[in-house]
């Protein structure tokens, strides 16, 4: 399945993508007008979900808003510096015995196709493409063997960073991960039965992620090159806390960031962001400016 959170007519539903991906299956009005796909995902709602699968659409899927994936994450974790070659970006080149781990807030992402914003205060907007865990069963000191027992599915990020917000002080990012609607989730929750091969724990090793800004390739990964598994890094995470359903981990971006050219390339309004995996779709955003008073500017969109 492929799940949403889409708006129509100013109402935010829960939907499901039809099996050709040209409409959208309102499952709000199916599933006593639940709205949040986290609560889905909590309540063993995914099973619900797919006796609907072949039902008809009730919307073209380019007649509808998509919105954050899950309005409201419990708990959203992000993985630094663990692709091939991410170490050697940086001056420190600590090999560190365990994950860089760091935390955003719900607010910080938007959805496919709306825009990320960059603010007044710095210039310095970058783009990081990532796969995406959402977790759908809750475990403590979850074994390496049975990490992949615990995902609800994936999806794709663009964990955007305002880069000398990063670099205010020492042993902490908060400031620059957390700019509101500096990043984004989605465009869908794909279950992990719509990757057509038998799931293990080394399932995801060869998916095939990339990030495109105004179609120029940045950013062609796998994660078979990650330092710290995706399986490895769901039993690390639940070593020190619960891990819920509806939770979210980030999962690490490819060498490719705008910081890292010479100079940066930093994002400007009207650019165009696409993080790709075949198995999940694209996450499409456009970038806007925003103003002192809170107002946007978006620059026209590149030829």
């Amino acid at each position: 399945m492929r799940l949403l959170t889409y708006s129509s007519s100013n109402e935010q539903r829960l939907g499901l993508l039809t099996k050709d991906g040209s409409g959208v299956i309102d499952l709000t009005a199916r599933l006593d007008g639940e709205t949040n796909l986290g609560t889905l995902i909590a309540t063993d709602g995914l099973a619900r979900a797919a006796a609907y699968v072949d039902d008809p659409a009730d919307h073209q899927e380019p007649d509808i808003t998509y919105e954050r994936l899950l309005p409201r994450p419990g708990k959203i974790f992000c993985i630094g510096v663990n692709y091939g070659g991410r170490s050697a970006e940086y001056a420190d080149m600590t090999d560190a015995a365990y994950p860089s781990v760091f935390v955003r807030f719900p607010e910080s992402f938007t959805g496919h196709n709306q825009q990320i914003i960059r603010p007044p205060e710095s210039p310095q907007l970058d783009y990081e493409g990532e796969i995406v865990v959402v977790i759908g069963k809750a475990g403590r000191r979850i074994p390496i063997a049975d990490a992949h027992d615990h995902i609800a599915g994936l999806s794709l990020g663009n964990e955007g960073t305002i880069r000398d917000w990063v670099r205010h002080a020492k042993f902490n990012v908060t400031q620059g991960k957390n700019w509101e609607s500096s990043g984004s989730m989605g465009p869908h929750l794909v279950t992990l039965d719509e990757l057509d091969r038998p799931v293990t724990n080394t399932t995801f090793d060869d998916l095939h992620i990339t990030t495109h800004i105004n179609g120029e390739l940045r950013q062609d990964d796998r994660p078979a090159t990650m330092k710290y598994s995706i399986a490895y890094q769901i039993h690390y995470l639940s070593t020190f806390t619960t891990l819920q359903p509806g939770d979210v981990i980030f999962t690490g971006t490819p060498t490719g960031a705008g910081a890292r050219f010479d100079p940066p390339i930093w994002l400007e309004p009207g650019d165009v962001i696409d993080v790709s995996v075949p198995e999940l779709g694209t996450l499409r955003n456009t970038v806007a400016d925003e103003f002192p008073d809170g107002s946007t500017f978006t620059a026209p969109e590149p030829q």
